[in-house]
């Protein structure tokens, strides 16, 4: 009877054989999965060298080659110059033209205030250019054209039109130029309506001296006028008044000066009689 107990007690210790068929069912999914990447993997792959070689087609291919640069607001010699300083040829793909890089050079140009870029294809790159317009010239360590923004933008050579009011007395190194550059704008401008030898295309020369006093030079009338940097409607009527009264006196030829830099009124300085 003993013999039996311990017999059972054997079979019951017994250990139960593995069972691999979960392992077998994990490398499989594996397998499948890794299969399912690499299938992906190959289509990416196909897929980006089709782009390539498409890619490679089009930058080659002369139905995207530039056939026209088409621009617009500026004469024929600038369209020239800014063609030659961008580098633009035919044998450009108009796919591969980089809008920026041709935009700061054509922007370089002295005569050039800014530009836009389209591209059209086939085979069309469209320009449109703004020109500068000289406002005032103005006297540093040279000459520079200043434009109604009060900045300077071109150097004059001996061939450039000079036909312009002067800005003097500005040193290149003071920390306010470009205060006072905009500050003789916007004095000139307040001269631009109006009539006779103060209109601004009579001003011969705007000098700055002792900070923000200035000085206004006329081609036909020989005085000087004197001005703050304020209430500029109010002095242009005071000075009306003036040359009103001093041509109605016929003293008009004998004023050095009108000094306008004063609260009530202003004053006249005379020539020395003899």
């Amino acid at each position: 009877m003993k013999k039996k107990v311990i017999l059972s007690k054997q079979a019951v210790s017994r250990r139960r054989p593995k069972d691999y068929s979960v392992i077998f069912r994990a490398f499989k999914a594996l397998a499948i999965m890794s299969t399912k990447i690499f299938g992906l993997c190959m289509v990416a792959v196909s897929i980006s060298v089709f782009f390539i070689y498409l890619y490679q087609y089009l930058i080659t291919s002369p139905y995207v080659r530039l056939e026209e640069v088409r621009i617009s607001g500026v004469d024929e010699k600038t369209k020239r110059e800014l063609i030659e300083i961008s580098n633009l040829d035919s044998e450009l793909c108009l796919l591969t033209i980089d809008l920026t890089d041709i935009k700061r050079k054509m922007e370089e140009h002295p005569w050039i205030k800014r530009v836009e870029l389209e591209k059209s294809f086939p085979n069309l790159l469209l320009v449109r250019a703004e020109k500068e317009n000289p406002y005032a010239i103005l006297v540093l360590d040279s000459l520079y054209y200043l434009n109604r923004e009060g900045l300077p933008f071109k150097e004059i050579t001996y061939n450039d039109n000079k036909d312009f009011p002067v800005i003097t007395g500005i040193s290149p190194k003071s920390s306010r130029r470009d205060h006072y550059l905009k500050l003789a704008v916007e004095i000139l401008s307040a001269f631009e309506m109006e009539k006779g030898a103060w209109s601004k295309e009579e001003l011969s020369e705007l000098h700055f001296e002792d900070g923000e006093k200035v000085s206004l030079y006329s081609i036909s009338m020989p005085l000087v006028l004197k001005m703050g940097c304020s209430e500029f409607d109010e002095k242009k009527i005071e000075l009306k008044k003036i040359l009103g009264h001093l041509k109605e006196t016929g003293r008009i030829e004998m004023v050095k000066a009108i000094d306008l830099n004063y609260t009530k009124g202003a004053v006249v300085s005379f020539r020395d009689a003899g």
